[in-house]
């Protein structure tokens, strides 16, 4: 559903994956990357930084990022019938990135220090949507968005299913007012 909301905004966007959901959903990530939006690594198991010693938490994000390149290499756009969640493609390029996003927003330090010098860039975000917090109603959800949002702004939102109700008020309202204000929605 996400992807036709994009498509008929011709919007683009940077989705940060979690890897055991790539294992479980192949053809949806390589639909992702077929219809030319990026993804980023989000960890294999949404793990909270700060709450994970640093050599598992990397290795975490190492596991993700073998998922991610497993998947990520496609040849051309292709239809939703067209891609087979069990064949990787290894022989073309990839269309991998070096984007992370840290669930939650917290890792440490230390953890931050090894990924940039593993060479992530490590994206965090200026607007959140808050799509995933019960206690936050459909209304204010949008507001969250609307009332921040900016030119060169990074959103987020969940495709989870915690957040799939508040998604898919929001992100059509959303969608249509950055076209009214005429701006893109572009990936990172």
């Amino acid at each position: 559903w996400v992807l036709e909301e994009l498509k008929k905004y011709h919007a683009k966007a940077t989705f940060f994956c979690i890897g055991n959901n790539i294992k479980k959903h192949p053809g949806l990530f390589r639909r992702i990357i077929a219809e030319g939006h990026s993804a980023g690594n989000h960890t294999f198991d949404h793990l909270n930084g700060w709450k994970t010693n640093t050599e598992e938490y990397i290795d975490n994000v190492l596991n993700a990022e073998e998922e991610i390149m497993k998947w990520s290499k496609v040849e051309s756009p292709m239809s939703e019938d067209e891609i087979n969640p069990n064949s990787p493609i290894s022989d073309q390029p990839s269309t991998l990135s070096n984007l992370f996003r840290p669930p939650y927003g917290k890792l440490s330090s230390r953890q931050s220090q090894i990924l940039r010098q593993k060479g992530y860039n490590i994206i965090m975000w200026d607007v959140l949507s808050g799509d995933f917090d019960a206690s936050i109603s459909e209304e204010n959800c949008f507001n969250n968005v609307s009332e921040c949002i900016k030119p060169r702004s990074i959103v987020v939102f969940h495709d989870s299913l915690k957040a799939r109700k508040k998604l898919r008020y929001v992100l059509p309202k959303v969608l249509e007012l950055i076209s009214e204000k005429g701006w893109n929605c572009e990936k990172i």
